[in-house]
């Protein structure tokens, strides 16, 4: 696998790094392009073994790439994820994961200054690469936004749109601030699943997760003026049918004025007898049709939704014969539903996403 972290001036990428090579056994790599790998090779040559599986030093990203693809197995992770061109080459393979750092402005300047009166330590390198000399709050805070927002003296592309894309958000606080050590902020890492499994979690989803994203987004084709619901049926872990909230084919839609009831603001739960929009469940179940799930089958089908199912869903729900309910977000009446489904003999639970941001 390879791990790239990206993340805003001495937020903690290095350190992030150091944790996975000490800890987990990883690899560190870096680009050096065109002039500068060249150097760095010729400065090692002397002592730099023939076998080019121990490389570390690549000239460009694809380079990288294929030097992992080769070895997927291993772990490898870098912290040179400066541009969305970089981050979009390393994103065609399955074993490739990005994590953000980020830290407040403060907490990044205090650690630049420190840095500064050590200079054996490296920093790591901003907009223009000589964050490690003495630099001010203002002159740091501009050299922060020309690295996450682009521009400045060298034109370097936005950092944003790379960081928005990570799989995992770690928000370091400074922990290491308080003891000069890296050990708590190693143990933070440690108790927030920064390792082996949690990277494979995170690589490919969970079949829970999978489908309540597919149910997601269906929700965004909603047109109903109170809430966004999606849903999917599920049997044998393929998807039988989708479903979204809004008005019947052939009416107006909510969103324009279609449902009364939604448009005039009453609470959760309240007038549903005078809805004209039909539930995420509702469609889900009108599109699947007993000639797509066997009667034989039906307690094996499994039904996914953003938001557990009202009353007259849940009812529905039972009358087909569906085996199992997985929502995500409670409603106005969870308590009437599940006791419906427990007397019916349907299994409810409700999915908590793993987290993706992490503070430590």
């Amino acid at each position: 696998m390879l791990i790239g972290i990206c993340g805003s001036i001495c937020a903690g990428k290095s350190t992030v790094a150091q944790y996975l090579v000490e800890r987990h056994g990883f690899r560190r790599l870096s680009i050096r392009p065109d002039d500068a790998a060249t150097a760095a090779a010729a400065s090692t040559a002397s002592t730099a073994p023939s076998d080019p599986s121990t490389a570390t030093t690549f000239a460009s990203a694809e380079a990288m790439l294929d030097f992992v693809t080769l070895r997927w197995r291993d772990r490898y992770v870098t912290t040179d994820i400066a541009s969305e061109a970089v981050l979009d080459v390393f994103s065609r393979r399955p074993f490739f994961l990005l994590i953000s750092v980020d830290a407040p402005v403060a907490v990044r300047w205090r650690r630049a200054q420190r840095r500064a009166a050590q200079p054996k330590m490296a920093p790591e390198a901003g907009a223009n690469g000589n964050v490690g000399d003495a630099i001010s709050l203002e002159a740091f805070v501009n050299e922060s936004d020309f690295q996450l927002y682009g521009g400045g003296p060298q034109q370097h592309p936005p950092l944003l749109p790379v960081m928005a894309r990570a799989a995992m958000r770690l928000a370091n606080g400074g922990l290491e601030e308080k003891s000069l050590s890296t050990q708590p902020l190693f143990a933070a890492l440690d108790k927030a699943g920064l390792d082996v499994q949690g990277v494979e979690q995170l690589l490919r989803p969970s079949w829970d997760r999978y489908f309540m994203s597919l149910a997601s987004l269906a929700a965004q084709r909603s047109n109903c003026m109170k809430r966004r619901v999606g849903c999917v049926l599920v049997r044998e872990k393929r998807v039988v049918s989708t479903g979204y909230n809004g008005t019947p084919r052939g009416l107006r839609n909510c969103g324009e004025g279609g449902c009364g009831r939604c448009n005039g603001g009453v609470g959760a739960g309240v007038g549903l007898a005078t809805c004209l929009c039909l539930h995420a469940e509702e469609n889900a179940l009108l599109e699947a049709g007993r000639e797509r799930i066997p009667t034989s089958s039906l307690a094996n089908t499994i039904l996914y939704c953003d938001t557990c199912p009202c009353l007259t869903c849940s009812i529905k729900i039972v009358q087909v014969g569906i085996g199992e309910v997985v929502y995500s977000q409670g409603y106005s009446m969870d308590a009437e539903t599940a006791a419906v489904f427990r007397e019916a003999g349907v299994r409810l639970r409700q999915y908590i996403p793993e987290l993706q941001t992490q503070k430590l």
